[in-house]
């Protein structure tokens, strides 16, 4: 098999890999329904959804060591193993507190997705063609949102047992996928009494980088958290309908990642297109926050679903340029703990803010205030992005290097 065709069996996996962790990890609001019906009040559903996410920042890092010291293969079918076995105990579960347990770990185990499919990419495209690569596995992520949108709510039908045992089905079949199909790549030699690779967080430019994806995960999570619950109980649709509607709008979200990456290919700039995306989610959540202000009194539900499809697809669009940033200033020897501290202060944000917008919602002003502070944090994301000049100083040779 040639590298090239390897290449992208390579990728291809590390998709569907992240398409399975990210549909348990972010597709849980589309339970809302369901679970209301069982009797939780929106708070509550607020912190069975950020379980997940609480479980990969208590991981991430851990698993960003792993990938580094014993590989990437190892490190992926370990983690989808312990995620599918979590969610089939799930499924089982007969309380809330339990459930939230479960889906804890399970997105312990899921997070090996973060920091170890990344650096599949990183070992086998070289730099001309890994923004866009890196697009296309990103992309995992509005995908598995899809794929959460459309088939949750119809498997919660009977409750929200059948849902989790199919996000357990999911994991596990990718586990074997990778199992079968997944070669670590080559990693460069050291040369003979070389020392070991210098900290690239002596430069600015990865923490700046991390603080940026910070904030704009607030406007990703606020809107992918109360979404659908918004098209439902605020623009009267239905909960099937909201969730076909935002399952094909995921399609838009992933086109948006690869247009963004290989953007970031032709400017030879990961920076300069992550700071005006930041821009134009700031401006598109802040729309959607006056589209909240006016509904449902002024505004047709069609109006109210086009600036949620927007907005949905707008937040989701930066996270490939920032990933593959951290991937080349870290370098192959700091690739893996790298992502899994960015990673980490991403999902600290993230399972901060479902709850916090869930308390906005039901205890606080509603779906405009969310929406607007989300918006805001998108702009103080513009001022944080480094600068180019910074960028270029950054990147170590090993990240630049041609892919084996």
């Amino acid at each position: 098999m040639t590298a090239g065709t390897a290449r992208w069996r390579h990728l291809g996996v590390s998709l569907l890999g992240l398409v399975a962790a990210c549909a348990v990890q972010n597709g849980l609001p589309f339970l809302t329904v369901a679970l209301r019906a069982e009797g939780l009040s929106l708070s509550a559903i607020g912190l069975l959804v950020s379980a997940p996410t609480a479980g990969l920042v208590l991981t991430l890092l851990a698993w960003g060591a792993a990938a580094d010291r014993y590989g990437e293969r190892r490190v992926l079918g370990a983690g989808l193993g312990v995620a599918a076995a979590a969610l089939a105990g799930a499924a089982l579960a007969a309380t809330p507190v339990a459930t939230g347990l479960w889906l804890l770990l399970a997105g312990a185990g899921s997070a090996s997705v973060h920091a170890a499919s990344g650096r599949l990419v990183l070992g086998w495209f070289p730099a001309s063609q890994r923004g866009l690569a890196m697009g296309i596995r990103q992309a995992g992520q509005p995908i598995g949102v899809g794929v959460a949108a459309f088939a949750l709510p119809r498997l919660a039908d009977g409750g929200p047992g059948t849902a989790f045992a199919a996000l357990a089905a999911g994991c596990a079949t990718t586990a074997v996928l990778i199992g079968v199909l997944v070669r670590d790549p080559a990693r460069p030699p050291a040369p003979a009494g070389a020392p070991p690779a210098a900290s690239p967080y002596r430069s600015p430019v990865l923490w700046r980088v991390h603080a940026a994806s910070t904030l704009l995960v607030v406007p990703q999570f606020v809107v992918a958290a109360l979404g659908f619950d918004f098209l439902v109980r605020a623009a009267g649709w239905s909960a099937a309908a909201a969730g076909t509607l935002l399952a094909v709008t995921s399609l838009g979200g992933a086109a948006a990642r690869l247009g963004a990456g290989a953007w970031s290919d032709r400017a030879g700039s990961r920076v300069g297109p992550l700071r005006l995306v930041a821009a134009a989610v700031a401006a598109v959540v802040g729309g959607l926050a006056v589209v909240a202000a006016l509904t449902p009194h002024v505004l047709a539900p069609s109006a109210v679903a086009a600036a949620v499809v927007v907005a949905t697809v707008a937040t989701v669009s930066p996270n490939g340029i920032a990933f593959t940033s951290v991937a080349e200033q870290a370098g192959s020897a700091w690739a893996g703990r790298a992502l899994g501290a960015h990673n980490t202060v991403q999902n600290v944000g993230a399972t901060l803010t479902v709850p916090l917008a869930a308390l906005l919602v039901e205890d606080g002003p509603g779906y405009p205030a969310a929406f607007a502070a989300a918006a805001v944090a998108a702009a103080l994301a513009v001022g944080v992005v480094p600068g180019r000049a910074v960028e270029a100083g950054g990147v170590p040779q090993a990240a630049t290097s041609a892919a084996r």
